[in-house]
Formats: C-alpha cells, structure tokens, sequence
C-alpha cells in the first residue's frame, strides 16, 4: 500500500515551472484567439455617438464620423423606417446604453426597440440613422431629402434639426471677397 501511496502523490506534483509556463502562455493565445473572432458589427457596449464637422456646421456623428440623420416620419420616438427604407437609411443599432463622447450630451441619448426587437439608438427622442450614399465620415448627402414618405435632417448636439442655408443666407462676410461659397474655404 505505501508503494500506492508515494505514486500517487508522485502523480499529483505540479508540472515543472517551464511546462507551467507553456501551459499559461498556450491558455493566453487561445483567449486572445477567440476574442478576435468576434463580429464588429455589433458592439459588445453602447453605440458611440459624437459630433463631427461638415459643411453644415459641427453635427452629430456615429464612431467612424458617419453622419447621424432624423426622420421626420418617426413619431414618439418610435421609427417608421423599415424594410427597404432601412436598407437605404440603417439605423443606428445598439446592444447596451449609448455612450456619448466629444459634444454629445448623455441626458439627450436613449433608445427604442424596433419592431425587429433590435435597440435603436435616439437622441432628444429622434430615432437615429446613418444614409447608405453617404460614403465618407462627415458627408451629408440625405440632408433635407425626402424618400419614403418624409424628410430626413442631420442634428446638431442640442437635438434639432439642421438645414441647408439658402444661397446666400448665413454667409460669412468674407465669402464674398473669396468666392468659398459661404463656407470661408
């Protein structure tokens, strides 16, 4: 029996600090491994929201710059743009409490459930939504459009909507002497 017993504590020694070592790193890799597999396009956290700049002014961003649109059709915080619409106008979706970085004010962001039972990300109680056209952070292609049914605006930090100026209205007075197009470029 003594011989049984000597095995087995034998037996039940830690491995050498090398293999132990080996062990912790091999362990690593395989957390590191998984971890990358993860799909981007869908966030673990909250959706960022910010602000950017655009030729209409500092506007509200999604994480990669994309311009954020209202629809004008969306009642009570609630979106009205499904089906096809969000194919051309995606909304903006998150998986937990939108995070709000440079510009954006916390107290305005929240979110709505989708008939889809995805969480849309709002602001100032405006469902939220980047425009498929446009194809580089800043654009604002959908600005004062109007598809499926109601207009679609960008919004600035304080929630309201932002419009192109006329010709002319709003333009710095050096524009005129430099022919920028109101914009002083």
């Amino acid at each position: 029996m003594t011989g049984l017993t000597n095995m087995s504590a034998k037996a039940a020694l830690p491995a050498s600090p090398p293999i132990m070592v080996g062990l912790v790193a091999l362990a690593t890799l395989i957390l590191v491994l998984a971890a990358s597999g993860r799909s981007n396009a869908a966030p673990l956290k909250g959706t960022r929201v910010t602000t950017t700049r655009s030729n209409l002014g500092p506007i509200l961003a999604d994480s990669s710059g994309r311009t954020l649109y209202l629809f004008e059709r969306d009642k009570h915080g609630m979106s009205a743009c499904t089906g096809s619409c969000a194919s051309y106008w995606p909304p903006l979706l998150t998986k937990g409490a939108p995070v709000a970085t440079t510009g954006v004010k916390t107290t305005l962001l929240g979110t709505a459930k989708r008939t889809d039972g995805t969480l849309q990300v709002t602001y100032a109680g405006h469902p939220l939504y980047t425009f498929k056209l446009d194809a580089k952070p800043g654009q604002a292609k959908g600005e004062g459009t109007s598809f499926f049914g109601g207009s679609w605006y960008v919004l600035d930090a304080t929630g309201a909507r932002v419009e192109k100026a006329a010709a002319g209205a709003g333009a710095p007075s050096s524009a005129a002497n430099t022919g920028g197009g109101g914009y002083g470029y």
